[in-house]
């Protein structure tokens, strides 16, 4: 049987708790999920190859785990309700920084579940397009099909919220 030092795996639950909150939106369910895939993750550790990341096989399970909770509970339905029923914030006017930082939340939020996993996985968490890949279980060039369509997406919504193209500080996807 293949185990490995829980130390090792430790020292990812950040990476994946930021990961899954950017799926699920939510710190309780992205708790849970980072718990669920971790359980899984423990209790199937005869199936980790040594010769894999683990950083790798751990948010490919968490991402296997949220698509079937997606598609067993309609978690996805009942999120985008609960988000449409909140007011929308606005900070006050000398908090300009934030106020663009809301809008590319806003942006990031209109972004289909698999284009955000895969701009998440690459750009917030710094996983090479090949570990990204294998985390999402899918192949290269779809990833990278991903990641183009959703900067493509980001930038349009971007010039449509300011009405002409982000300030470089301000952009949050690398070209």
């Amino acid at each position: 049987m293949t185990r490995f030092p829980d130390n090792q795996v430790t020292e990812h639950v950040p990476a994946l708790l930021r990961y899954a909150r950017s799926l699920l939106r939510d710190d309780s369910a992205a708790e849970d999920l980072v718990h669920d895939a971790l359980v899984l993750a423990y209790t199937h550790a005869d199936q980790y190859r040594p010769e894999r990341s683990l950083r790798t096989w751990l948010f490919s399970i968490l991402h296997n785990r949220f698509v079937s909770d997606v598609r067993q509970r309609g978690v996805r339905d009942r999120h985008l309700a609960a988000m449409a029923a909140l007011p929308a914030e606005t900070p006050p006017s000398e908090q300009e920084t934030r106020l663009r930082l809301s809008e590319v939340e806003r942006s990031l939020l209109e972004l289909s579940d698999d284009q955000r996993a895969a701009l998440h996985l690459v750009v917030c968490e710094g996983l090479s397009y090949q570990e990204a890949a294998s985390a999402l279980s899918i192949p290269i060039g779809t990833l990278i099909s991903r990641i183009s369509r959703a900067r493509t997406r980001l930038r349009e919504l971007d010039e449509r919220e300011i009405g002409a193209p982000a300030t470089p500080q301000l952009r949050i996807v690398k070209d």
